[in-house]
C-alpha cells in the first residue's frame, strides 16, 4: 500500500531529511548521510540504467571478469557523461540560511570542522589557491555558497537538452552515486563489495573486488594506477591523501565523522577499513622508484640511469628518460622500458657516471634486496637509514625530505571516523545480483513502511505514489532558485507563456515528478511539474498567495487570486494540492 504520511512529519528535522531527498544537496548529504545511498537505490530502481543492459556495448559482459566490467562501465560512463560543478546550475543559498536550517541538528561548529564551504581546511591544494576562487566563488559575497545538488540518473542523462552539452552531466557524488548503481546493475557486482566515500570536497567509491579498484568522478583507478605517479592519479589520489573522511556508506548503513551513532555493519566496516589500507600500501618493487620519480620531479635532477647499450655501460640523466616517455607510447616504469630507452637519441647518454647523482639501478637493487618488513615508522626509518649509507646520497637535495615524501607516496594513511562509535544494528535491505528491477521495485516498496532505508530511497527515486507530498512541495517551493532567478524580469503572464511553450514530457517516467529547476534547466516538464515551477515563481512574488493545484483526469488546474488557467498531464494521478 502507498505510504499516506509520514511519521512525525511535524518535526522539523523528520520535514528537512525528508525534503532534502529531492534536492540532496552537498550540505543536506552531510547532514542527513543516509542519503547518499538513497539516491544509489533510486538510480538502481530506475529503468535508465536497466536499459543500458541492451546496449550492445554490453554484450556479453557477464563473460568478463570482473575488472574488466568495471573498465567496460567506465568507458561507457566516460562516452555518456561529463563533470559538472558549474555554480548556475542548481543555484545559490547562504551560509546563514543553511546553518538555520540545521541548527538543531548539527551545531555550526560541527559543520565549520568537516564543510570546506563553512571552514573546514583540510585539502592543502585547494586552500592554497583559494577555494572560492577556485569554484568561481569570488565574485559573490563571503557569505554565499553554492547548492551543488546531486542528480539522480535522470536529471544527469537530461543534461544534454541543455545548451552547451552534448552529453549527459554531473557533479562528483552524482558520478559517484551513478557508478555504483551501475556497478550493481551491469557488473553484477554485489552492493557488499560497494563503498561509498565522502570528504568534504569529494566523493569516490572503494570496490572490494581483487586488489581493489577506486571511482574518481568518471574514471576508475586500480592499485597499479594509484601508485603509477601521473597526473591523473595525482588528482585522484588528493582526497585520500589530504582530507578527511567524512561518511563512509553502505547497503549495511553508514558511519559519519561527526555522528556518534554509526549504522554500518561493523563487520562491513571493518573489511572495508582493511582493504582500502591494503589498497592504499605499495606492493614494494623496484618499479615504484620510477613511479615515485615520475611524480616528484623536482627529485630527478638527482637521479641517473646506467644502460648497457653498444658494447659498454653508459649512464643518462633521470629527467632526459621521463621528457622522452611524456610523447611516448612506452613506459620507464614497466616492462616497456627497454623500448623506451631506444628512443632515446644516442648523444643523450654519458660514457662515465654523472656527478653527484643516485644511480637509480642501485635504488631499485637494494628495494629488490632489502624488502619492508613492514610500514610503521619504526621499520621505514631502520629501511631508510640503509638506503641511505648503500646509496651515497648526494648534496643535491635533502635525504630526509625525499624519504618522508617516498613513504607518503608508497602508503596512504585514510583519514576515516573516528572508531569510538556506538554501532546500531539496523535491518539491511536484501537486494541481490539476481533480482531484476521490477523485483527489486516491489521489494523497497514493500519494505518502506518499517525500513527508513527503503523509505527514503522511494522519496530520492520520486515515487509520488507511495511517498507523502509535502516534503517534495517544500522543496520545491524552497530550494529552487534557479527558476526564480531565470525569469525575475519576466512578468507573472511572461512566465505563463514560457513555462506553457516547454516540452510537454517529463525526464521521469511514470508517475513520478521533477523538481522547478529540472523543469527550467532542462527545457521540458509534464503539466503538473509546469504548475508547480509556476507556483515556486508566485510564492516567491507573493509569499502570501495561495494556491490550488487539482490534478483530475489528466487536466492540472491551477488556481491563485488572479489566476485559474489549465494544464495537461500523461501522469496517472489524481490529487488536491494546496500550496
Amino acid at each position: 500500500m502507498p505510504t499516506s504520511e509520514i511519521k512525525d512529519l511535524n518535526s522539523k528535522a523528520k520535514i528537512e531529511l525528508y525534503s532534502s531527498a529531492f534536492t540532496l544537496s552537498d550540505m543536506e548529504i552531510f547532514v542527513f548521510p543516509q542519503l547518499m545511498y538513497s539516491l544509489v537505490l533510486a538510480n538502481i530502481m530506475s529503468p535508465i540504467i536497466w536499459e543500458w543492459r541492451n546496449d550492445s556495448w554490453f554484450k556479453n559482459i557477464e563473460k568478463r571478469s570482473h575488472t574488466q566490467r568495471i573498465n567496460r562501465l567506465k568507458q561507457y560512463i566516460m562516452g555518456n557523461f561529463v563533470f559538472n560543478l558549474d555554480l548556475e546550475t542548481w543555484g545559490l543559498t547562504t551560509k546563514e540560511k543553511e546553518l538555520d536550517r540545521f541548527k538543531d541538528i548539527l551545531s555550526p561548529d560541527a559543520i565549520s570542522e568537516s564543510n570546506a564551504l563553512f571552514g573546514y581546511e583540510g585539502d592543502k591544494y585547494y586552500f592554497s589557491i583559494d577555494i572560492r576562487k577556485h569554484f568561481g566563488l569570488d565574485k559573490y559575497d563571503s557569505n554565499v555558497i553554492p547548492y551543488w545538488k546531486t542528480e539522480t540518473v535522470e536529471a544527469m542523462t537530461a543534461f544534454r537538452h541543455r545548451d552547451g552539452y552534448s552529453t549527459g552531466a554531473g557533479e562528483c557524488v552524482s558520478l559517484s552515486a551513478l557508478y555504483a548503481a551501475a556497478l550493481f546493475v551491469i557488473c553484477r557486482i554485489p552492493l557488499e563489495n560497494i563503498f561509498m566515500i565522502a570528504t568534504p570536497l569529494h566523493s569516490q567509491n572503494f570496490i572490494d573486488i581483487g586488489e581493489g579498484i577506486l571511482t574518481n568522478n568518471r574514471r576508475i583507478v586500480t592499485k597499479n594506477m594509484w601508485f603509477n605517479g601521473t597526473s591523473l592519479s595525482t588528482k585522484a589520489r588528493r582526497a585520500l591523501e589530504n582530507e578527511d573522511i567524512t561518511i563512509v556508506s553502505h547497503i549495511t548503513g553508514y558511519i559519519h565523522k561527526v555522528y556518534p551513532e554509526a549504522t554500518i555493519d561493523k563487520n562491513a566496516y571493518e573489511r572495508f577499513k582493511e582493504a582500502l589500507s591494503n589498497y592504499l600500501k605499495a606492493d614494494l618493487t623496484p618499479w615504484i622508484i620510477s613511479n615515485f620519480l615520475r611524480r616528484h620531479n623536482e627529485f630527478q635532477k638527482c637521479f641517473q640511469y646506467r644502460v648497457f647499450m653498444n658494447g659498454r655501460y653508459m649512464f643518462i640523466p633521470v629527467e632526459t628518460i621521463y621528457r622522452y616517455e611524456h610523447n611516448s607510447p612506452n613506459n620507464f616504469s614497466t616492462d616497456s622500458r627497454g623500448a623506451l630507452l631506444k628512443e632515446i637519441d644516442s648523444e643523450e647518454f654519458n660514457l662515465s657516471p654523472i656527478p653527484e647523482r643516485i644511480l637509480l639501478n642501485d635504488f631499485e637493487d637494494f628495494i629488490k634486496e632489502t624488502p619492508l618488513k613492514d610500514f610503521s615508522p619504526v621499520s621505514y626509518n631502520e629501511w631508510r637509514e640503509k638506503a641511505k649509507r648503500r646509496l651515497m646520497i648526494p648534496e643535491c637535495f635533502d635525504a630526509d625530505e625525499l624519504f618522508e615524501k617516498f613513504r607518503n607516496f608508497i602508503v596512504v594513511e585514510p583519514k576515516l571516523p573516528p572508531d569510538d562509535k556506538i554501532f546500531v544494528k539496523t535491518e539491511t535491505l536484501k537486494i541481490d545480483i539476481e533480482r531484476d528491477r521490477e523485483e527489486i521495485l516491489n521489494y523497497i516498496r514493500a519494505m518502506a513502511n518499517n525500513n527508513t532505508d527503503a523509505e527514503l530511497a522511494l522519496y530520492a527515486y520520486r515515487d509520488m505514489d507511495y511517498i507523502d507530498w509535502e516534503p517534495f512541495i517544500k522543496a520545491a517551493i524552497e530550494r529552487n532558485p534557479v527558476s526564480i532567478d531565470g525569469l525575475k524580469d519576466r512578468s507573472i503572464n511572461e512566465v505563463i507563456d514560457y513555462i506553457e511553450k516547454l516540452e510537454n514530457k517529463s525526464i521521469y517516467p511514470e508517475n513520478r515528478l521533477a523538481q522547478p529547476d529540472e523543469v527550467h534547466n532542462f527545457k521540458r516538464g509534464d503539466g503538473i511539474e509546469k504548475a508547480i515551477l509556476l507556483s515556486n515563481i508566485i510564492k516567491n512574488r507573493e509569499p502570501d498567495a495561495e494556491i490550488s493545484i487539482d490534478i483530475k483526469d489528466k487536466i492540472v488546474n491551477l488556481k491563485s487570486k488572479t489566476l485559474d488557467l489549465n494544464f495537461t498531464t500523461e501522469k496517472k494521478i489524481n490529487k488536491r494540492l494546496t500550496i
